[in-house]
C-alpha cells in the first residue's frame, strides 16, 4: 500500500528519525496558515510547497496546462498561496504517473531546510526495501541524491552501493557506520548519518514496510542530517497488525475499479487488454493470461475470485470486468477443488441473470470436480455463455469471440 509523503514522515518522525519539518493543506489558504506556522516554528522565510500524489518524479513534473511543476518554492506568504493555488485540483504528469496523470488534492507545505550556514549543504539518495533474491533488506545508498538519482543509477552505478541486513540480527553498529564512511561524512556529520540510518531501519522494520526511500538525504550546512522526502510503501500482508497505518490508506489514489474489488475480497489488477479474466488461484490465472496471448489476445486484467468462488462473487467480478470499455470478451477459468464446478456453473448463471444485458461473448473453462455436470448447466443455460473443459478449447473460443466469429 503506498501512501503519501507526510504520512511517510509521520512514520519516520515516531521512529525519532529527522525530518524537514511540514504540514499538509488541502486549500491555499490552509497553505499560506502553514507556512505562518511553519515561520514561527523554525524562523524560516522561504517555503517549499510539493504535491501530494503517489507517485515520484514530482520536481520534475508538471501540472497539465501549466508550467507549474509538482515542486514549488515560495518566498512569501502570498506565493505559497499562489503556487499552492495553481498545484491544488490540477493534474501532475510525472515519469511514473504516465500521460493521463493525477490530480492533485493535498500539498504538503515544507519548511526551508537549505538555510546558510559555515558549510555547504548536500543532497544524498537512501532506500530501505525487501531483496527477495536474498530474503534480506537491503539499504541502498549513494553520495548522489535529488532529483536526477535515475540517471545516476543509469550512467554511474559505481556512486551507488548496497548493504544488506540479516533479519536475525538486525542492523548493526559497524554497518551503520560503514554507510557513512562510504557517503563520505565526518565530524558531527558522521555521528548524525550513524543514528539516521539506525533510527531509519527501526522505522522500516516496525512499520512494516515493503520500501522506504528518502531522496534527498540532506546533510544541512551545519551538519544536520534530515530526511527531506519520503517515500514510503507499506506491506499489505501485513496490515492486519498495523491498523493504524491501515487508516494511511488513500482511495482517490487508486483505480476504482481495484477499490471496488478490494471490498468484494477480489484480488484484481487492471491492464490494457482486450479479454477479461477471471480465475481462482493467482497461479491459473498467471497461466490464464498467457494462454490469452497465445490466442492473439491481451489480458484485459488479471482477477482471482479466490478458493471459495460462488454467485455473489462471480457477479462482483462480471461488473467489475464490465465497466472496463476495453473487454471484447470475458473468460472464465476454474479448476473445480475447493469448489465444485457445478456450483461455479450456477453463479455464473445466476450472475448473468442478475446483470442483465451483458453484450461481450462469455468463454467458462470448467476443470476438475463435477467439470462435466457445469459445463451442463452452462449448456443448458439458454443463455450466450460458451463452455470448455480443456484449455485448448478455450483458447480456440476467445480466438473466436475476439476475432468476431
Amino acid at each position: 500500500m503506498n501512501i503519501h509523503e507526510y504520512q511517510g514522515k509521520e512514520i519516520l518522525k515516531k521512529n525519532g528519525v529527522k525530518i524537514a519539518e511540514g504540514i499538509v493543506a488541502e486549500t491555499p489558504e490552509q497553505a499560506m496558515e502553514a507556512a505562518k506556522k511553519l515561520g514561527e516554528m523554525t524562523g524560516c522565510k522561504v517555503w517549499a510547497v510539493k504535491a501530494q500524489i503517489h507517485a515520484g518524479g514530482r520536481g520534475k513534473g508538471k501540472i497539465k496546462g501549466t508550467e507549474y511543476r509538482g515542486v514549488m518554492i515560495g518566498k512569501s506568504l502570498d506565493e505559497v498561496k499562489e503556487k499552492a493555488s495553481q498545484i491544488l485540483g490540477g493534474t501532475l504528469v510525472t515519469l511514473q504517473t504516465g500521460p493521463e496523470g493525477k490530480k492533485v488534492n493535498k500539498v504538503l507545505v515544507g519548511a526551508d531546510v537549505y538555510y546558510p550556514g559555515a558549510g555547504q549543504p548536500k543532497e544524498y539518495y537512501m532506500s530501505i526495501l525487501l531483496d527477495r533474491a536474498t530474503s534480506r533488506p537491503v539499504i541502498i545508498a549513494s553520495t548522489e541524491g535529488g532529483m536526477d538519482i535515475e540517471e545516476v543509477a543509469h550512467s554511474t552505478p559505481d556512486k551507488i552501493f548496497k548493504v544488506w541486513i540479516d533479519p536475525r540480527v538486525g542492523l548493526q553498529g559497524f554497518q551503520a557506520r560503514n554507510i557513512a564512511f562510504k557517503l563520505g561524512l565526518s565530524g558531527n556529520a558522521f555521528k548524525e548519518m550513524v543514528s539516521f540510518v539506525t533510527k531509519l531501519y527501526a522505522a522500516f522494520m516496525s512499520s512494516d514496510a515493503a520500501m522506504i526511500e528518502i531522496n534527498p538525504v540532506l546533510r544541512t550546512s551545519d551538519d544536520q542530517i534530515l530526511a527531506v522526502d519520503a517515500k514510503v510503501s507499506l506491506d499489505d500482508n501485513a496490515l492486519y497488525r498495523q491498523p493504524e497505518l491501515a487508516n494511511f490508506r488513500d482511495i482517490t489514489e487508486e483505480d476504482p475499479l481495484e477499490v471496488e474489488a478490494s471490498e468484494n475480497n477480489l484480488n484484481y489488477v487492471k491492464l490494457d487488454g482486450n479479454v477479461g479474466c477471471m480465475v481462482n488461484g493467482a497461479g491459473l490465472a498467471m497461466a490464464t493470461m498467457d494462454m490469452i496471448k497465445l490466442s492473439g489476445g491481451e489480458p484485459a486484467n488479471f482477477l482471482d475470485v479466490g478458493g471459495g468462488a460462488n454467485a455473489k462473487t462471480v457477479e462482483a467480478g462480471f461488473r467489475i470486468i464490465l465497466k472496463d470499455p476495453n473487454v471484447k470478451a470475458i473468460l472464465i477459468n476454474i479448476f473445480g477443488g475447493i469448489v465444485r464446478c457445478d456450483r461455479v456453473a450456477n453463479g455464473v448463471v445466476e450472475a448473468y441473470k442478475a446483470i442483465g444485458d451483458i453484450r461481450v461473448p462469455i468463454i467458462v473453462r470448467l476443470q476438475g470436480t463435477n467439470a462435466e455436470e457445469g459445463a451442463k448447466i452452462i449448456n443448458e443455460s439458454g443463455l450466450k455463455v460458451r463452455s470448455a473443459v480443456i484449455l485448448k478449447d478455450a483458447a480456440r473460443l476467445v480466438q473466436e469471440a475476439i476475432s468476431g466469429k
